[in-house]
């Protein structure tokens, strides 16, 4: 029963192995795109270095084409999607924010600096270890009296407006690409040349 109980809650060795080499893999991605650097992500506050919305913005695209083109080609798997509890993820996007700007990591970069070798990052994983076990304290409050407000469901942009997800994808793409392509337009406007 036991180990029942311990595997339900772990998972299998074969599951742990394998969040264990994609967190491998995402950290080592994390650490060559240069956004395990703490003048990264500050400056990227301070609208001077967009290698990190770069990298999040390629992931969103990337990821939406992968999985609306695995389901369009026939690959069937779930979801999972995140209900929109508007004043929940609102109230966790300005502590998540707050705490971004305090300590010039996010999560993902923060584990991703501490195996990079940054001394600095533990206090920020320390102190996710601590915010985490506060809101486990507090979820229950947080969950009758926050979660309930705003909650759209489980939703996506494509099924609130009808239509299908490609007509979010490819513009979100082609805006994507645009952006880029203006940001580094203006990079090269910015450096003097030799």
């Amino acid at each position: 029963m036991t180990s029942t109980l311990a595997s339900a809650w772990i998972g299998s060795p074969s599951d742990l192995l394998m969040g264990a080499l994609a967190g491998l893999v995402f950290g080592f991605l994390l650490q060559k795109g240069g956004v395990t650097k703490f003048s990264v992500i500050v400056d990227q506050l301070r609208l001077k270095d967009f290698t990190v919305m770069k990298v999040m913005m390629t992931a969103i695209v990337v990821g939406s084409i992968g999985i609306y083109g695995m389901q369009a080609v026939g690959v069937e798997f779930s979801m999972h999607i995140k209900g929109a509890a508007i004043a929940g993820v609102g109230l966790g996007g300005v502590i998540f924010g707050v705490g971004m700007a305090l300590l010039g990591y996010c999560p993902g970069t923060a584990f991703a600096a501490l195996g990079d070798g940054s001394r600095h990052a533990l206090f920020g994983v320390l102190g996710m270890f601590v915010g985490a076990g506060v809101y486990a304290e507090v979820y229950p409050w947080f969950n009758a009296h926050v979660l309930p407000r705003w909650d759209l469901g489980k939703v996506t942009l494509a099924s609130e407006a009808g239509v299908s997800p490609w007509i979010i994808i490819l513009p979100l793409a082609l805006v994507t690409a645009g952006i880029f392509f203006w940001m580094e337009r203006a990079r090269q406007a910015r450096q003097p040349s030799a």
